[in-house]
């Protein structure tokens, strides 16, 4: 069966130990937690500085059964210090997280990889993994661009987050999905949206950051994109509806995220 993680973005003003219970409600498999916030205007939850939090989000973890997917947001910058990040790696090492979500902030891009990969290699001994996820907004705008991005650190462990929002909209083709090799791809952001070119970096941020669909609720070829990773590939569901949200609550939104995905999951053949 595939497992379904909870991204924390489809909720992201719950803290972590409220997260967790919610997803493990839902019926969710796993959960990817945001310790690190992305914009100054919304949450991140920095269990590394806060032993407190962190032994309340383990004993939701304990309780509820439910397992750790992915921690972000690591911003890859010009002035990034990969020893700096050392608590969060252990924080999510303590909570069994598998994955570290990175971004493309560095306009060097040999730079960028010679961070990815020094804290990459910082990672690995704690049991976490790093992922790069493009953005059209970024200088690593797509599936192309990152995949050179991560070849470049010369480790063929380091993998590429696709996003269905971010690969369709960066224009990246399908023939390139079919041409990655399986080890590069540990999962899978699902999600869905209108499909209405060309867009402005204002429609690629909104999108991004607060208004998606469930997967199978707008135009992209999900079903294509599907078809062209492995089976079993771990999803996890980041589809904010910040307005559905405030109307509805956060519980809601969760669970029609997952009974979308559902579907979508078993029209393209997979359980």
């Amino acid at each position: 069966m595939t497992p379904i993680s909870l991204a924390h973005l489809t909720v992201l003003d719950l803290a972590p130990p409220n997260m967790i219970r919610l997803a493990a409600e839902v019926g969710y498999d796993r959960v990817g937690l945001r310790l690190i916030r992305v914009t100054d205007t919304s949450p991140g939850y920095p269990l590394h500085h806060d032993p407190v939090a962190l032994r309340a989000t383990r004993a939701a973890l304990d309780d509820t059964g439910l397992t750790v997917n992915d921690i972000e947001f690591v911003r890859l910058t010009p002035d990034l210090d990969p020893h700096g990040l050392l608590p969060f790696l252990e924080a999510g090492a303590a909570l069994g997280a598998r994955h570290v979500i990175c971004a493309p902030y560095d306009p060097d891009l040999s730079r960028l990889s010679d961070s990815l990969a020094a804290l990459h290699a910082l990672a690995r001994p704690l049991g976490l993994s790093c992922v790069l996820e493009f953005f059209p907004w970024t200088n690593v705008p797509d599936l192309a661009s990152a995949r050179a991005a991560v070849e470049r650190t010369g480790a063929d462990d380091v993998g590429i987050l696709i996003d269905t929002l971010h690969f369709d909209r960066s224009g990246s083709a399908l023939a390139e999905l079919s041409a990655l090799p399986p080890r590069r791809v540990p999962f899978l952001h699902l999600c869905d949206a209108a499909v209405h070119p060309p867009y402005s970096t204002e429609d690629l941020l909104h999108a991004g950051r607060a208004e998606r669909l469930p997967p199978g609720e707008g135009q992209i070829d999900l079903a294509a994109i599907l078809a062209r990773l492995p089976e079993n590939l771990p999803i996890a569901l980041e589809v904010p509806m910040t307005r559905l949200a405030a109307q509805s609550g956060h519980l809601h939104v969760a669970s029609r995220a997952l009974a979308a995905a559902r579907r979508c999951l078993a029209s393209s053949g997979r359980v």
